[in-house]
């Protein structure tokens, strides 16, 4: 009876916090004057539901971020020049592939991504998120995103482990397994059910880390979802730049650590970092795979 009466109160809890206007704009210090930054994000929320306004700026950040990080990687795919970047030059991407995945990712980010995001606002709330001005000083905010990648990491090292086993890959993993050679988008090409579980690592980690840790804020939390969706895009792309960060950060894992994922169907299974894989052991093969790739560079 307890339980049920929490889980009523909870419902009671969002449901209210989804159909609340003017708040955001009246939390901050007494006497305090916003930044003109802080006035233009407040602005938006004036007169309006604020978990759908929210919302909906989650999605367009998204979208901006996801598709412009890809779209460098994209032009590069046309230009002759940069296919010695190339993880795996001899495959090649049709434009039904292409299609598909653009069609697939669409439709996830609308109708699965987007009502999700709706309700984050009044969760936050309820763990206590800043909503509030003043914004967080930026050591502040770059020290949370980088806990926050720690987290993700631990998390999807051990869900993704998980999704290669028996029925976890052959009826949800195996969808974003079409792709032996992955290109930028197919980060978030996957089974809805993956997306949601995996997905747990981005959100539930910033909600706990500030629930147990300290408080964060509602736009640290857009700044992490930028800086996630760069690094998975990524680690997608295909290429292995020189100047990439795994070249100069010897424990990122970038775009090789993962398209030997792809290619090879196992191993590998952390999403930012090498060290999980490398404990656990589960690199070994790639790092045979790497020692030859990287013989085979020299001898051309």
């Amino acid at each position: 009876m307890a339980n049920a009466t929490g889980i009523s109160a909870l419902i009671d809890h969002i449901t209210t916090k989804v159909a609340t206007t003017g708040i955001i704009n009246n939390v901050m210090p007494k006497g305090y004057a916003p930044t003109w930054v802080e006035q233009q994000w407040f602005s938006l929320f004036d007169g309006r539901n604020e978990a759908v306004t929210f919302g909906i700026i989650a999605f367009i950040v998204h979208q901006a971020a996801y598709y412009g990080r890809y779209l460098p990687y994209h032009i590069c795919d046309y230009i002759p020049a940069m296919r010695k970047y190339k993880l795996q030059p001899d495959k090649d991407i049709s434009n039904s592939q292409w299609w598909k995945c653009l069609r697939s990712l669409l439709a996830s980010q609308i109708f699965g991504q987007l009502p999700m995001m709706m309700f984050f606002l009044p969760v936050a709330r309820l763990v206590g998120f800043d909503c509030g001005a003043p914004f967080p000083a930026w050591p502040r905010v770059v020290f949370q995103v980088c806990a926050f990648f720690v987290i993700e990491d631990f998390y999807h090292y051990w869900a993704h482990r998980l999704f290669h086993y028996g029925v976890f890959y052959k009826y949800i993993h195996k969808v974003h397994h079409e792709h032996t050679a992955p290109f930028g988008i197919t980060a978030e090409y996957a089974h809805p059910l993956e997306t949601a579980i995996l997905g747990q690592g981005t959100i539930a980690g910033p909600l706990l880390f500030n629930y147990f840790i300290e408080q964060v804020h509602i736009t640290t939390m857009l700044i992490w979802i930028v800086a996630r969706l760069w690094q998975t895009v990524e680690a997608h792309c295909g290429y292995d730049f020189p100047w990439a960060m795994n070249h100069w950060l010897p424990f990122w894992a970038g775009a090789p650590h993962h398209d030997y994922h792809h290619m090879a169907f196992v191993d590998n299974f952390a999403s930012t970092f090498r060290w999980w894989d490398r404990i656990f052991g589960t690199d070994c093969r790639y790092q045979e795979y790497e020692v030859q790739r990287a013989q085979k560079a020299k001898a051309d």
